[in-house]
């Protein structure tokens, strides 16, 4: 285990103050002419203990947007405009070498293909040793006893034996489990699960999800969920943002979010899950259209081309609606008709 000098100070904050705070964040990609805006004026907060689902088809800004608040968005994109706040400090503002310090420490990630986040020639052991070692000054035998409990702790069977073997000799359940047991080893105060269960069986994706919201319970972190998965957020998200074309287009507490959407496009995807009292021949209903060109966004609303609610709207055409409260307390949607939600079939 770690010595108790080497654990991070714990930090006292407000406890309905996010721990992790992005404001109308903008990511935009330089061309000659105008640039690309990957994101445009993106606002989410993560509280500690809670989970936040980040919702929407790809290429919706999801990733994307955590990419871009670590500094670790691809280049040549570069955030624009907008702040970072964690614990009260923009990241914004942060050098390279004090964001490289802050990740894992901090906030950690985890990414969605385990095979390629971990690399096939060192094994489980040295790749834990090495993160544990580049943020805590202690030597490689604690290290390697910490790595050895961390694996233990996602419930990896014989942890001692799953050091020394390398990521090809592990399933992709128990390959998911390492990433997450080497995001949790410096005992960050954000954890960031992107896709965590891509490619897994349904039964590997209940045991991983299960997994990070005991750890979430545990630790008191604040998670944040990204995923396509309806169901799973459903089951375990405090609240809910949904976002499409490079903006957050809705954003509630789950509950609320579910019963009473207020935009067409979070409506359409509910529509989009398949029932268990539907009837064979019935087919799955799906969203018209397809995802849009973030290189060519219409004018206004970036989802009205697909949109199902009735009628002509040219105001849909000419104005970008911004994200507005819609009543519940933190119900927010980014509709200039979400009062007809209440009415539209």
């Amino acid at each position: 285990m770690l010595d108790v000098a080497t654990q991070p100070s714990p930090v006292t904050l407000d406890r309905d103050a996010p721990i992790l705070e992005i404001r109308r964040l903008r990511t935009e990609v330089p061309t000659s002419h105008d640039p690309i805006v990957l994101l445009d004026d993106v606002s989410l907060q993560v509280h500690a203990g809670r989970m936040l689902a980040v919702v929407g088809e790809s290429g919706s800004g999801k990733s994307m947007t955590f990419l871009s608040a670590l500094g670790i968005a691809p280049p040549p994109c570069r955030v624009a405009a907008g702040s970072v706040l964690f614990e009260g400090k923009d990241l914004t503002r942060f050098s390279p070498e004090e964001l490289r310090r802050l990740r894992g420490a901090g906030i950690s990630m985890v990414f969605q293909d385990p095979l390629t986040a971990l690399n096939p020639v060192f094994t489980i052991g040295q790749q834990m040793v090495e993160v544990i070692r580049a943020h805590r000054a202690i030597g490689r035998r604690a290290a390697w006893a910490h790595a050895t409990d961390m694996l233990a702790r996602v419930q990896i069977p014989d942890p001692p034996g799953r050091m020394h073997a390398y990521p090809h000799q592990l399933s992709g359940g128990m390959r998911q489990r390492v990433l997450i047991a080497m995001a949790i080893a410096l005992d960050p105060r954000v954890l960031i699960a992107d896709e965590p269960t891509t490619a897994l069986d349904v039964t590997v994706q209940a045991q991983i999800l299960e997994l990070l919201d005991g750890l979430r319970r545990e630790t008191g972190m604040g998670l944040v969920l990204i995923t396509h998965d309806l169901g799973l957020v459903a089951r375990y998200a405090d609240q809910v943002a949904v976002m499409y074309g490079g903006r957050v287009v809705e954003a509630a507490a789950a509950g609320p979010l579910f019963a009473t959407p207020r935009h067409p496009y979070t409506r359409a995807l509910f529509r989009s899950i398949p029932r268990l009292d539907a009837a064979l021949e019935e087919d799955l209903p799906t969203i018209p259209g397809h995802p849009p060109n973030i290189a060519e966004l219409p004018p206004g609303c970036a989802f009205a081309p697909r949109c199902w609610l009735r009628g002509a709207r040219a105001d849909c055409e000419t104005e970008r609606p911004p994200l507005v409260a819609v009543g519940e307390a933190g119900h927010r949607s980014a509709c200039l008709h979400w009062p007809d939600m209440a009415h539209a079939a």
